[in-house]
């Protein structure tokens, strides 16, 4: 049952939101606009406030699903730890697009809030904080994956979180190094600014 678990939790995280709403809200395939990004970040640029949060809520929603599904079914810590960051690994290398989706910060969010609700609001507000001081989304949630496993071991009170926060940070900062690249080019897009790619 365990290991049943384990994929089925991939298979729910690599669920391609932002290319199944792209292609069903504007007939657009997230992969060819933008960032050419399927997570929330691009869709809220190409697909509008409306479609963007409606992948939000989709990405968010699959890895609370994930965890819960394993602490209904198997329980204890360390299983629905392990089951949301395979959901992550999911959303990040979909089966269904080629091993080719999101950076996993939505989907870590909804991880965390099936696992430690509270260390959400903490990390969001310090992602919001971010935002605002930098105008960058992408440098908000690096340095929201940079100081996810102390929040999460402060708030979650678990070595188990902390080390989990730790990996999905890693998974996330990753999945940005392009962004790191037009960051360093001086490409990378800005909230309020005109966009450009490289």
């Amino acid at each position: 049952m365990a290991w049943f678990i384990i994929l089925v939790s991939y298979l729910i995280g690599a669920i391609p939101c932002g290319y199944l709403i792209g292609r069903w809200g504007k007939n657009l395939d997230l992969r060819r606009h933008g960032s050419g990004n399927i997570g929330t970040t691009n869709a809220f640029r190409i697909l509008g406030p409306r479609w963007g949060m409606a992948v939000l809520l989709g990405d968010v929603i699959k890895g609370a699903v994930a965890v819960w599904l394993a602490i209904w079914l198997v329980g204890g810590e360390l299983f629905p730890i392990l089951a949301g960051l395979v959901a992550i690994i999911g959303h990040n290398w979909p089966v269904y697009l080629g091993f080719r989706g999101g950076r996993g910060v939505a989907t870590a969010a909804g991880v965390i809030l099936a696992l430690a609700p509270l260390a959400v609001l903490g990390l969001f507000i310090f992602w919001i904080a971010m935002v605002l001081i930098t105008r960058y989304v992408s440098v908000a949630s690096m340095s929201a994956a940079i100081v996810a496993p102390f929040i999460l071991g402060w708030l979650g009170h678990s070595w188990g979180l902390a080390l989990f926060g730790l990996i999905a940070g890693a998974f996330v900062f990753y999945r940005h190094l392009p962004n790191l690249e037009r960051l360093r080019h001086g490409v990378e897009p800005r909230i309020g600014k005109r966009r450009r790619w490289i």
